[in-house]
């Protein structure tokens, strides 16, 4: 069968205007790590158009289930047990089949293990954090963990960070590359967060925003949040008037 010439273009441009400014001094992080220059607009490389390739093979068998990775045999961490699913999709719409997505996250006190954090809550010895997962073929993934705290953090006098979960995500080429949050719905401290406040569209932070799934809760279980993620989508390479390849 022969090759969909859509799948190895370049990579839309980001739309700058979707994501947060580089330079906002309410979030006083950023002051130090937004540009000093101007900015330049280069063509993606081979490089970053074809790799990194995942599978499944990477995967221990409870990478994605952060209730158990870390917790002593016949033990679990404290906290709401939840399940985290959604699909992986590119500005088109289309499923990203093998993508690797990565998370790490707080305890249910909203403390990391992390040798650096300084948040006075308890750890969770049953609680570590991290794990992993691949998509499948329809873009789909899933895993189970407990629903992280807020913590509070050096920014402001009394600025908190809400609830939420870290993602890393490599989808078909490094320019694919994604690093965002999740929120959960409900949570008042979103609206009120220097990070999220960096946003100014508010659709965008609705999108970071996941929303309590019933239909998929187990019952005397675990609730179920839903977090769909959107790459960016491949641009195919245009010969005269017909895709290049045709």
């Amino acid at each position: 069968m022969k090759a969909d010439p859509a799948e190895h273009g370049a990579f839309f441009q980001r739309d700058r205007e979707w994501q947060p400014d580089a330079y906002t001094p309410w979030y006083k992080t950023s002051v130090l790590r937004s540009p000093q220059k101007a900015l330049l607009s280069l063509n993606n490389t081979l490089s970053e158009i074809s790799g990194p390739v995942f599978g499944h093979n990477i995967l221990n068998e409870l990478d994605n289930d952060l209730i158990l990775n870390f917790a002593k045999p016949g033990e679990m961490p404290i906290g709401e047990r939840i399940i985290v699913h959604g699909r992986v999709l590119d500005e088109a719409g289309r499923p990203v089949p093998g993508a690797l997505l990565e998370f790490w996250q707080a305890n249910a006190g909203g403390r990391y293990r992390h040798k650096k954090e300084t948040y006075l809550a308890p750890l969770d010895p049953n609680f570590g954090g991290c794990g992993r997962t691949v998509t499948d073929a329809d873009g789909r993934y899933v895993f189970r963990t407990i629903k992280p705290g807020p913590y509070p953090w050096p920014n402001g006098v009394n600025d908190w960070r809400p609830a939420h979960i870290h993602f890393s995500i490599f989808g078909h080429g490094f320019a694919q590359r994604l690093i965002t949050q999740m929120y959960f719905e409900g949570d008042p401290l979103i609206w009120k967060c220097p990070i999220v406040r960096t946003i100014s569209d508010e659709a965008a932070i609705r999108q970071l925003i996941a929303p309590l799934d019933m239909a998929n809760t187990i019952p005397m279980d675990a609730r179920a949040y839903k977090f769909d993620i959107v790459l960016r989508g491949r641009r195919s390479t245009l010969f005269e008037n017909r895709l290049e390849g045709n």
